[in-house]
């Protein structure tokens, strides 16, 4: 999980690249809370996990969420791909994603719009902030 870093203060430190990558990426579409997020599934866009296994194992997952871990996202979701997902059926279809605190879940936002999913955003807070708004979730076992 990429540190809890943001916009620097006044007069502390320049942002890193990745935090102005994130902020660039993030000012081109609207991100989505928990309860938007809930909303818009259930008139149906899909959720779609990203985290590796590692992860849902231990903190657990979203029930109903596509399982696509971010090495084959592209390929799953890009409509015009033969190995998209079968439930990704069109460019301008809901895609909502979602990471651990919701950071690469941006980015990969990001990737999925160059691919032409217009509809394509994240979960603001990712897993972590779904679980906190107290939404389904089937729980993990743990740190390991």
């Amino acid at each position: 999980m990429p540190p809890q870093t943001g916009p620097p203060g006044p007069g502390g430190p320049p942002a890193s690249r990745v935090d102005q990558l994130l902020e660039q990426v993030r000012a081109r579409y609207h991100r989505v809370g928990p309860h938007e997020a809930a909303r818009l599934v259930s008139a149906g866009a899909l959720l779609v996990d990203t985290r590796p296994v590692g992860q849902r194992a231990e903190f657990g997952e979203i029930p109903g969420a596509l399982l696509v871990e971010r090495n084959v996202l592209e390929w799953r979701l890009d409509p015009t791909c033969p190995d998209r997902h079968p439930a990704v059926t069109r460019a301008d279809q809901g895609v909502i994603l979602f990471c651990q605190a919701g950071f690469a879940s941006s980015l990969a936002v990001a990737s999925l719009r160059q691919l032409g999913l217009s509809e394509a955003t994240d979960l603001e807070g990712g897993y972590e902030a779904w679980e906190a708004a107290g939404l389904p979730t089937v729980p993990g076992r743990g740190p390991t």
